[in-house]
């Protein structure tokens, strides 16, 4: 698991050197699906991994949105600002926390493993829609492979 969030983070932040080299206009346009456009999207993921890891500690979440975050600058600072308790909880994480309990209004329960499952499949459906957005723009996206980023167990 602490290998896919390891995955995660360098993707996203290949997206962020990616954005780099694209118009504000671009990063910013709505598109087709998604919660916006690009640069919402990455705020969006960020601000996500974040909130489950907070609702998971039982601490109060975010609750930000988007306009006060309308620059590629902003979004990899606040990425910057939230990453390191992301980055604890995920290091620390052990088998014996895989059912512990996270109640949400309403009496909906969740267990930290499933919401841990959710918080990498969740980035990854995303990052599946910004490559997407790429290509319509004539763009090369990020690659999505997870060989030859160095989170390979080497054996023997």
């Amino acid at each position: 698991m602490k290998t896919l969030f390891q995955y995660n983070w360098q993707v996203r932040e290949d997206w962020y050197k990616w954005c780099e080299d694209v118009p504000l206009k671009e990063l910013l346009r709505e598109r087709t699906g998604g919660v916006g456009g690009i640069l919402h999207t990455l705020f969006h993921i960020a601000d996500v991994e974040w909130s489950w890891i907070r609702g998971m500690k039982g601490e109060p979440d975010f609750q930000e949105s988007f306009d006060g975050y309308r620059s590629l600058e902003k979004v990899r600072r606040l990425d910057a600002e939230f990453k390191p308790e992301v980055q604890n909880f995920v290091n620390a994480w052990n088998d014996s926390m895989e059912h512990q309990l996270m109640e949400e209004p309403g009496n909906v329960r969740f267990t930290h493993g499933e919401i841990m499952r959710h918080m990498i499949a969740h980035e990854i459906h995303h990052i599946g829609q910004l490559s997407v957005w790429a290509r319509e723009m004539g763009r090369e996206p990020v690659t999505a492979n997870l060989i030859r980023r160095g989170l390979g167990v080497i054996v023997g």
